[in-house]
């Protein structure tokens, strides 16, 4: 893979990296804990602000997850080991990598 091809995917998983962590800020608010406060809220919207909670936390779980694959696939451009499957160290086609550039793996690893 040629470098410009490299530097147009570093800059876009920085792109990636930096709206996650947009989204970071903007979800931590509705992790906060649900107050108990029987005057203000009623059983069901506590309820409703539970569940709330419990979507955002799951929220931030995979956006975590997604974060440290652009981490990793940054890591592999450091290294000249991006753009290689990292099970079985075939090419990752172009067009897979243009879809989403923190993908490890190729095709045929990806099918089984």
């Amino acid at each position: 893979m040629n470098e410009t091809k490299l530097a147009e995917f570093r800059a876009r998983l920085h792109e990636m990296s930096d709206d996650f962590a947009r989204q970071d800020e903007r979800g931590q608010e509705s992790q906060k804990t649900v107050t108990l406060d029987q005057q203000s809220v009623g059983r069901l919207s506590r309820m409703d602000a539970i569940q709330q909670q419990a979507m955002a936390k799951a929220t931030q779980a995979r956006r975590n997850q997604m974060h440290m694959r652009i981490k990793s696939a940054l890591w592999r451009i450091e290294n000249e080991e991006f753009g290689y499957c990292v099970q079985c160290g075939d090419d990752i086609s172009e067009p897979r990598l243009e879809l989403d550039p923190s993908i490890p793996i190729c095709m045929s690893c990806a099918k089984g």
